[in-house]
């Protein structure tokens, strides 16, 4: 249905989509611009970003009504020593624009990825975290947790941190921007041991992503690990340069997000309405 091509078109055109989500905090109505011509995976990360983004702002608004005031502000980075996953159309994003990042930027973070590096393989999880990438069974709960806790226990400060600020802030995969806490902010210094109040996720676009490349490429959904990311996305950046038709593709995109907000209705025992979208 949605025929891959080698060659990627620069898109000169588009078309207007506008969206309506249902999702469990409220409705989302909105527009996007998606290209017509065949483009790579990664030019709907975007886009797919700003929904999840909307979406998750009601799970604010909401939150907010109900007196929890999200306690995340700038220069907090203690979420930042946490295991992020990232799905391969975002670790694609991320080789792009770290690739387009000055020289000197570059070489700051390929040194904190060496050191991170190292830590890990001292620590016998650096081919933990290649193994799950390259798994060919999506990953269980069970099998992550272990591995997330053990990476947590290291405090590895985020390979794109810089001053506790995040220097990709614009381009951070969709993990990072769904974290969203109301617990005092104190209690993230140590969320092994201390209760957050995490804001909830209407649709986790990292999944949505994860299993849009799947369906895409007849590969199973997986999971990127950060400190690998630019690695993975550099051995796999054949894959990277195939192309889809851009509406298609962006279709294929929110019938996957339709089916990940379905699943979430049915698990809350609620019954979904129907989703929406006109160009």
């Amino acid at each position: 249905m949605y025929e891959p091509r080698n060659d990627v078109v620069t898109p000169h055109s588009s078309e207007r989509y506008e969206i309506a989500l249902n999702t469990s905090a409220g409705r989302v109505t909105t527009a996007v611009d998606v290209p017509t011509a065949f483009v790579p995976v990664t030019a709907i990360v975007p886009l797919m970003r700003r929904l999840g983004e909307e979406a998750h702002a009601l799970e604010e608004a909401r939150s907010l009504e109900s007196g929890q005031a999200r306690s995340c502000q700038k220069g907090c980075a203690a979420c930042c020593r946490m295991l992020v996953p990232l799905s391969p159309p975002e670790a694609f994003t991320l080789r792009e624009f770290a690739q387009s990042l000055p020289c000197d930027q570059q070489e700051r973070i390929a040194a904190r990825l060496a050191q991170a590096k190292s830590v890990l393989l001292a620590h016998e999880l650096w081919n933990q975290l290649v193994e799950l990438a390259e798994s060919s069974q999506s990953p269980e709960d069970d099998m992550l947790e272990p591995i997330n806790q053990a990476y947590y226990a290291l405090r590895i400060p985020c390979p794109f941190l810089e001053n506790d600020l995040c220097s990709i802030y614009h381009e951070r995969p969709a993990a990072c921007r769904e974290l969203l806490v109301t617990s005092p902010a104190q209690q993230c210094q140590d969320m092994a041991k201390n209760p957050v109040a995490p804001i909830p996720v209407p649709v986790r676009i990292g999944s949505v992503l994860g299993l849009l490349w799947g369906e895409l490429t007849s590969t199973p959904p997986r999971l990127i690990p950060l400190p690998i990311a630019l690695d993975w996305a550099e051995q796999h950046k054949k894959m990277s340069h195939r192309s889809w038709q851009g509406t298609q593709l962006f279709d294929a995109a929110l019938n996957t997000v339709w089916r990940f907000l379905s699943q979430t209705f049915q698990q809350s025992g609620n019954t979904p309405s129907a989703n929406e979208r006109t160009v």
